[in-house]
């Protein structure tokens, strides 16, 4: 028997390292797509309010019209890529990303806008719970840890390249008209989904169709039943949501924090940068030091930072408290995720068997806040006439989140007693 048909025999976890590699780099060009798609609108609030005349509390709805479909698809989304495999899968999601911001341009009005950004929520899920999916099966011990904070930078550097040269070198560009903004995006997306599918194609990433790894006897509705009934991954999907809430109402209502702290758009978009460039650095350094045995310290340093920076973001007038609390807020931001769902993965009774399962609980859980967080953030400046408050708002989050982690600890130490 040849070299060749040895290395086709082989679980994608035991290829040549250059093929799982090879699939990485696929899954972080997607995304990045994802985090370009993501951050399109933010530098756009502004732009977007005056052009259709819409007030914050529905630009918040707006902002979160994807988490609250993305709660609803995640769980399908998720038993679906257990059992039909993470290519074609994967291709889906890049284009109806590519497609929700073509839909995002040829908006008239607040609902068509709503229902635009709605469509990103279909296929997010297939990117958040795919990622994670192939790294379990493709790499394992440490790699995996290295491997998810190479893949979560790419979202990173989409939201920056969206954030930097949006309002400074795309509208200059395209008549300062929003939507062909839009349609440029869409084309970016397109062009990266078809790459996907080149990479996915490829003779030595073949053995990616052979990652069904969940048992075909097996109901996906008992999985589910079977993972809920586990008091350690409740606990994560309830900070999961409380996450989610912290980070989605940043990343959508940053560059207008900074806007209306004086920043002209580019200025701001431009500042709002500073979390994605931190959160690459914390990406590819914290995940690699997540071991089981510091994960919850790391989680409880997280949340201090990130509870701090929004105390830190109230004074935008000072340079240098306005620039620390950028930082944190990236830091957190970087890892904190990475982090909780790396625990879940390797939870007891989860594992790669599990991982899309899982990865559509950990989402379907977690846009709750995605969704609450960006609308709540807008009720909230409305009714108070300033950001104030709803920043105040996110360090109380941090805090409950401190809470949970304490009983996470609880039941971390009741299974190594058990075991």
């Amino acid at each position: 028997m040849n070299l060749t048909s040895n290395i086709n025999k082989l679980p994608v976890a035991d290829s040549p390292n250059s093929a799982k590699w090879f699939l990485l780099f696929g899954v972080w060009a997607l995304y990045f797509a994802f985090g370009l798609t993501l951050a399109a609108m933010a530098p756009l609030v502004g732009t977007i309010r005056q052009d259709l005349n819409i007030n914050d509390s529905t630009i918040g709805l707006i902002l979160g019209a994807w988490p609250l479909i993305f709660i609803a698809s995640a769980v399908p989304c998720g038993a679906f890529l257990d059992r039909a495999g993470p290519k074609w899968a994967l291709l889906a999601a890049g284009l109806i990303m590519a497609a929700s911001c073509a839909a995002r341009g040829l908006s008239t009005d607040q609902v068509s806008l709503f229902l635009a950004v709605a469509g990103f929520g279909i296929g997010g899920p297939l990117i958040s719970i795919g990622a994670p999916k192939l790294v379990a099966a493709c790499f394992k011990g440490k790699q995996r840890g290295l491997a998810m904070g190479i893949y979560i930078t790419g979202p990173a550097l989409g939201s920056i390249l969206a954030l930097s040269t949006t309002n400074s070198i795309a509208m200059p560009l395209l008549d300062n008209n929003w939507r062909h903004v839009m349609f440029l995006y869409s084309g970016v997306v397109l062009c990266i989904s078809l790459a996907w599918i080149i990479i996915a194609s490829h003779p030595r990433t073949q053995r990616i169709d052979e990652l069904h790894v969940n048992e075909r006897d097996q109901p996906q509705g008992r999985v589910f039943v079977t993972l809920l009934r586990q008091p350690m991954v409740i606990t994560l999907l309830v900070m999961a949501i409380g996450a989610f809430f912290f980070n989605h109402s940043l990343n959508n209502w940053l560059p207008e924090i900074l806007r209306r702290g004086g920043m002209s758009a580019s200025q701001a978009g431009y500042w709002a940068t500073i979390p994605a460039l931190v959160g690459i650095l914390g990406s590819l350094l914290i995940p690699r030091l997540a071991i089981p045995s510091r994960r919850n310290t790391l989680l409880l340093c997280l949340l201090i930072i990130a509870g701090s920076s929004s105390l830190l973001l109230q004074h935008s007038d000072n340079t240098i408290t306005l620039s620390l609390g950028l930082a944190m807020q990236g830091l957190a931001r970087g890892s904190l995720m990475t982090i909780l769902m790396l625990s879940l993965v390797e939870t007891r009774g989860v594992g790669t068997k599990h991982a899309g399962a899982a990865g559509g609980l950990f989402f379907s859980f977690a846009e709750i806040g995605g969704f609450l967080g960006p609308v709540c953030f807008g009720v909230l400046s409305d009714i108070t006439g300033s950001f104030a408050s709803s920043l105040y708002m996110l360090t109380l989050v941090c805090c409950l989140l401190l809470l949970l982690l304490k009983r996470l600890n609880r039941l971390h130490r009741q299974a190594l007693t058990q075991s």
